[in-house]
This record gives structure tokens, sequence and C-alpha cells, in this order.
């Protein structure tokens, strides 16, 4: 009876390292992005784990213009590849997902505070709310891989 109770103690901090990091896989790949007013793709975008255990995302490649640049960025991303540039960072978990990160949208120069991102119940579907000053928008991204 000791045995049990011993292994099943020592088993309990791999279980729950392991929900962890699926956790955070549901986030980690590729994704698709949309234009949130033409709901048309837009980019393929990399989620990826950060140094400090957090996510973070970038551009991997635009789907609209191939070798898009920042045109309507201004100071030193102004002309600048779209692909490679991070869409949003220094994320926090919150209310099972992430959010109180910063955001940035290449294809129109806006940087904004990230609310929240949340995966769907199934993992194929990313929903971002970026808020700027007390205006918010939400978009949908896909996952590709």
């Amino acid at each position: 009876m000791r045995t049990k109770i011993f292994a099943t103690l020592l088993a309990l901090p791999l279980l729950a390292t392991a929900f962890a990091a699926s956790a955070q896989d549901t986030y980690v790949g590729k994704w698709k992005t949309f234009d949130d007013e033409t709901k048309k793709p837009m980019s393929l975008t990399e989620v990826y784990e950060t140094k400090n255990g957090a996510i973070a995302a970038k551009v991997v490649e635009s789907l609209n213009k191939p070798n898009a640049t920042c045109d309507e960025c201004s100071g030193d991303k102004k002309g600048k590849p779209v692909a490679g540039m991070m869409v949003f960072w220094d994320m926090k978990k919150i209310d099972g997902g992430w959010g109180g990160g910063k955001g940035f949208k290449p294809s129109t120069g806006d940087s904004f505070k990230v609310k929240s991102v949340k995966a769907s119940a199934d993992g194929k579907h990313l929903e971002i709310t970026g808020c700027k000053l007390m205006f918010c928008r939400t978009g949908k991204w896909e996952r590709v891989e």
C-alpha cells in the first residue's frame, strides 16, 4: 500500500509537467492570419515558446504580397520586410490563455495591447484580442501545422 502511495506521489509532478507542456503546445506552431476587416488571409505566423516560458509570435511569410515590406510602418520598421516582424510578445498567463502583452500589426503599422490570446477547444484556432485605447478588435487565426 505504501509503495502505491509513494509511486502516486512521485508521478503527480510528472503529470503536472506534462499537462503544462501540452497546454503550451496548443499555442505553439504555425498559424494563418486573416485581416479582421476583409477576412482575407494575410500571413503565416509562428507562435513559439520564449526562454522565460511565455509565448510570442512573428510573421514567417506574407500571403497576399510576396516579399512584402512594412509600408504603413513608421520609424525603424518603415520599409522593412514583414517576414520576421514580431506580432505579439511579453505575454503572461491569464484566464486559461495568454494576454497582457504587446502587439504589432504590420499591415497597418499599428501597435496595440494584447488583451488575450485564447485557443479553441480543438486547438485549431486562436482568437487574439487587441486594444488601442478603449477600442478592441478580435482576430481569428487558423492552425496550419
